[in-house]
Parts: structure tokens; C-alpha cells; sequence
């Protein structure tokens, strides 16, 4: 009896190290400027940067920091034609937009969905008059930044908002800091993530979001929809590069369908299967890709105190 539970004991202590190994918990405490990160946060709910004022940051990211819609809904109405990433843990990706186009969140929000045509369909000259002549922002942005309404300053401080929607406390960050156990199904689907490989492309602190990958590097993925993907070839022509996509994180996975970069997959379930057929070349077991959602769902962390369902 007392070696079985050496054995388990061992067993337990190896998992840990290992997942240490390959995971990062998300940090409990991040420093910020409260002015700004409220200024932020006003405009990031704001429908005043649209152009026709009916859509804001958070028309898109609504749910858990990403769209329960296959596709977002933009300006008059125009649909878009990539799924919405999450703004959650947004400084721990490597780039942003699922072909990285973006290296920096400034970089994100210029050349993104303020001006973009079928998102806001906005401009500088449009955001910063209207916010000069509000009575309500001149007052925010003096507290915050001692000036008058920019367009700059207001990149700014959506940027440092979006800094603060980080999603600490899953179930997993506290295993990783030793103060929780993994039940039998989730440490069973931990370690079948880790011994298929998914974990070489799901790794780090955001459990992805560090990485460009091909989605169907065994089996080869048919397009859902006859559309030209925002892929990696679409800014290197290089066709290697064809179907390659910023891996996304895994944080907060059970709470953010619809799945992949075309929004095809609304099951978490659906979404393990497909990804160990095309990119492991693996037909999972019912019982292993349960475990693996067990363990998935242990990913699943607070929701940030700065973000609200409005």
C-alpha cells in the first residue's frame, strides 16, 4: 500500500514539474494608471469612434472578450469574415490579428477595426473632433492626461485597458502555483495534451498566441467558405505560408465558440476532434477527447473586474 501511494505520489510530482515546465500561470497583480485605464474603458464601450456611432469595442467582444457570432457585425450592418479573438491577455500574444499583421496593439487598433470599413468605417479627423466638443471626455482626459481629447491619447488609453482584461485564477494557474489539485479526468486530459503534441503549439502563458502554425499540417483542411482568409500568405506570398495562422491562446477556451479563424466549429468537443485529426493525424477516443475538454476547461479563468457585460 505504501509504495502504490509513493507511486501516485511520484506520478503527481512529475505532472506538476513538467506542466511547470511548459506553462505559465498569468499574474495576480498588474500595476496601472486608474485615470487612464477609466478613460480607456469608457471608450472602449464607446459607440462614438464609429463611424455612424453604432458600434463600439465591445460590439465584438462581448463574450468572455470575443464574439458569439461566427463573424462580427460592423458598420451598416456588413458582416465580417474572420472569427473575433478574445481581448483577454491581449500583451502576451506575439502579434495580433490571425495572420499577425499587427506587431504592437497600436499597430492593431490603426490599421484595425476603428478604420476598417467594415468594422468602424472611422478616422482620425471624425474621433477627435467628436471628442473635443464632448463635455464628458474633455473632463476624462484632463484627469488622465492634463490635455484635450487626441486621437493619439485616445489610442492610448484603450491600449492601457486592454492591458488590464487579463483573466488570472483559472483552475490551472492555481495548479501550476501548487495551491489546487486536478481532478483524475483533468490531469488525464493535461497529460494526453502534452504526449499528442498539443502542447507544441499551445504552450507558455497564454497557452498559445506565441507561434505561427498551419492549420492542417498532417491532413490537409478544406475551407468551410469560398473567401480569401487573412492567412499568413496574405502579407508574405510565400505559399508556404497558406493556411498558416497565429496559434490563439486556450485561455477561457469552453466560454469563447464559435472555433477557429473561419468561426466553423461551435463545439469545444467538435474543435479537439478536428484539431488532433488535421494537425496530429490522430482519431481521438470519446474518452480522451472528454478528458481533454475536462482539462480545457481548467483553463477557464475571472473574469477581468474592468470588464462588463453591458
Amino acid at each position: 500500500m505504501k509504495i502504490v501511494l509513493l507511486k501516485i505520489t511520484l506520478l503527481a510530482i512529475v505532472s506538476i514539474c513538467q506542466a511547470q515546465d511548459l506553462f505559465k500561470p498569468l499574474p495576480l497583480v498588474e500595476n496601472y494608471n486608474e485615470n487612464i485605464v477609466n478613460l480607456g474603458k469608457e471608450l472602449f464601450y464607446d459607440k462614438i469612434l464609429s463611424k455612424n456611432q453604432d458600434t463600439s469595442c465591445y460590439s465584438c467582444h462581448d463574450n468572455y472578450g470575443a464574439d458569439t457570432k461566427q463573424f462580427s457585425i460592423g458598420h451598416d450592418g456588413k458582416e465580417g469574415n474572420m472569427n473575433a479573438l478574445s481581448v483577454f491577455n491581449l500583451p502576451y500574444n506575439l502579434a495580433y490579428f490571425w495572420n499577425g499583421r499587427s506587431k504592437t496593439l497600436r499597430e492593431q487598433m490603426i490599421s484595425g477595426p476603428l478604420i476598417n470599413d467594415i468594422e468602424m468605417a472611422s478616422s482620425k479627423e471624425i474621433i477627435e473632433g467628436r471628442l473635443i466638443t464632448s463635455e464628458k471626455y474633455q473632463k476624462l482626459f484632463k484627469k488622465a492626461y492634463n490635455q484635450n481629447p487626441s486621437f493619439e491619447k485616445m489610442l492610448d488609453a484603450i491600449i492601457e485597458y486592454e492591458k488590464t482584461l487579463i483573466s488570472v485564477n483559472s483552475k490551472f494557474d492555481k495548479y501550476l502555483r501548487n495551491e489546487v489539485e486536478l481532478d483524475e479526468n483533468e490531469k488525464n486530459g493535461m497529460e494526453l495534451f502534452i504526449s499528442y503534441g498539443c502542447v507544441s503549439c499551445h504552450n507558455g502563458i497564454n497557452i498559445g498566441g506565441n507561434s505561427y502554425q498551419k492549420f492542417g499540417s498532417v491532413i490537409k483542411y478544406e475551407q468551410k467558405r469560398d473567401s480569401q482568409w487573412q492567412d499568413r500568405f496574405s502579407l508574405t506570398n510565400n505559399v508556404e505560408d497558406i493556411n498558416v495562422y497565429k496559434v490563439p491562446s486556450l485561455r477561457n477556451v469552453e466560454k469563447t465558440s464559435p472555433y477557429f479563424h473561419d468561426g466553423s466549429v461551435a463545439s469545444l468537443k467538435d474543435t479537439i476532434y478536428t484539431m488532433a485529426y488535421f494537425n496530429i493525424g490522430v482519431v481521438l477516443e470519446e474518452n480522451e477527447i472528454n478528458d481533454i475538454e475536462s482539462f480545457l476547461k481548467t483553463l477557464t479563468g475571472e473574469i477581468p473586474k474592468n470588464f462588463e457585460n453591458r
